[in-house]
């Protein structure tokens, strides 16, 4: 959590050292310790004294917090939609040709359902990349490990990302292509 480095930042602003810390906030230097280095958090008293001690609002002390839990809420949703689009391009292509052969062409709906699925988590997943302003994928990886891109390295890693986009789309058609066939020539 980055509370941990912001109490060790302000401390180390105003000149105090953990006893120090620790004495203002009746606490022992251990448990300055222990917050510095994630192994506890503060109670909301401690923060409201530590805001007022070091004068930041509680929102500058814990604000890179509450964006790391934000973020960590956005990451589930990646990882949800991410499934959804993995279930539905499957489905499409393995009940492709058992639909088919039961149902004839009615049973075009099955696959076309699936893919439906398979699109709506696509749409969302570029309507989150949208949000974020997110063109590449080293910015979605920064953005899963927590870190930020800058415009520079994007610019570098464009032509890679492109070129990395071509063969999942392309590997995906092929083996979709070829588990449709299966799906066919099984059914």
């Amino acid at each position: 959590m980055n509370l941990s480095k912001q109490i060790k930042k302000y401390r180390d602003r105003d000149g105090l050292s953990q006893e120090m810390l620790a004495e203002k906030l009746y606490v022992s230097r251990q448990t300055i310790s222990n917050w510095e280095n994630e192994h506890s958090y503060p109670d909301i008293h401690n923060l409201l004294l530590m805001s007022v001690l070091f004068d930041v609002t509680l929102d500058e002390l814990v604000k890179g917090d509450v964006e790391i839990m934000r973020n960590e809420l956005s990451k589930k949703e990646w990882n949800k939609r991410s499934i959804q689009m993995v279930i539905g391009l499957l489905g499409t292509t393995l009940l492709l040709g058992p639909s088919l052969n039961t149902f004839g062409n009615i049973g075009l709906i099955v696959p076309a359902v699936c893919w439906l699925f398979a699109m709506h988590g696509a749409l969302k997943i570029e309507k989150m990349k949208k949000d974020r302003q997110m063109k590449t994928y080293s910015q979605i990886i920064a953005f899963y490990d927590g870190k930020t891109i800058e415009e520079e390295e994007v610019r570098k890693n464009a032509r890679r990302d492109f070129w990395i986009k071509v063969a999942l789309v392309v590997g995906f058609g092929l083996v979709g292509g070829f588990l449709a066939a299966l799906s066919l020539y099984f059914s």
